[in-house]
């Protein structure tokens, strides 16, 4: 939620998520899942049920049982949290937001060029391999006005991300400060713009940058050009979306 002082995630480690395009040798203890990309928008899959031991939130849908968002997003609502706030559970003060979600061991075949998409040296070998051996989650969130909406869940790169930031120099993150400034201090303030970014966009600015040039660039000495060089980037974004 928007101002909420918290915000969690926590993965449920009985069930599991397969790449619907690789062999699976799955583990009959827990509830296994196949994801499905057909008919779904970018960054978003659909959880087909291949076996599980306990009666789960699946209903029909083209012809396979599917696990279902929001049935699945109401079994942890409570007194504590009571409220759906998109794919989290949110408590009744606004103090914080937790998102359940569900771990892929396999990294998404559509995501594969990110691998080899970079010219530069960022991010480097080993912090790749980290990443991909992390696997992705899932939250429980479909794409908006999506006929089968109920079904799709959003793929999550959250552990990706924070693993990036961690090789971030100091100059990167100062760039990042500074946006967030401008954001909070200069955007925000114009009602005309107000809640039209957020930072999760700024970051992504940083990372595609971060791709483009080497990682010499980002000296303390080029933080000036570094930060314009963003900021045109997403004037550029925002313009062009």
């Amino acid at each position: 939620m928007i101002g909420s002082d918290l915000d969690l995630m926590f993965v449920l480690k009985d069930i599991e998520v397969h790449d619907s395009r690789t062999p699976i040798a799955f583990s009959r203890s827990k509830t296994n899942f196949s994801m499905m990309t057909e008919g779904t928008k970018p960054g978003f899959v659909m959880l087909q049920l291949i076996g599980s031991p306990h009666p789960l939130f699946c209903e029909k849908c083209r012809m396979g049982n599917y696990l279902s968002n929001v049935l699945f997003k109401q079994t942890f609502l409570n007194e504590l949290g009571p409220f759906v706030h998109g794919p989290c559970i949110s408590d009744i003060h606004g103090l914080y937001d937790m998102a359940p979600s569900l771990h892929s061991k396999s990294w998404f075949k559509p995501a594969s060029g990110w691998i080899v998409r970079s010219n530069s040296a960022w991010p480097d070998e080993n912090t790749k391999r980290m990443i991909i051996d992390h696997g992705m989650l899932f939250v429980p969130i479909g794409a908006k006005g999506s006929p089968h909406e109920e079904f799709e869940w959003r793929i999550s790169f959250s552990i990706a991300e924070k693993l990036l930031i961690y090789t971030f120099s100091h100059t990167q993150l100062l760039c990042y400060a500074l946006m967030k400034i401008i954001l909070k201090d200069v955007i925000n303030t114009d009602s005309r713009c107000k809640d039209l970014l957020c930072s999760y966009y700024l970051k992504t600015i940083i990372f595609w940058i971060s791709e483009e040039i080497q990682p010499s660039a980002w000296a303390p000495a080029n933080l000036i050009p570094c930060f314009m060089r963003c900021f045109r980037r997403l004037i550029y974004c925002v313009q062009y979306q």
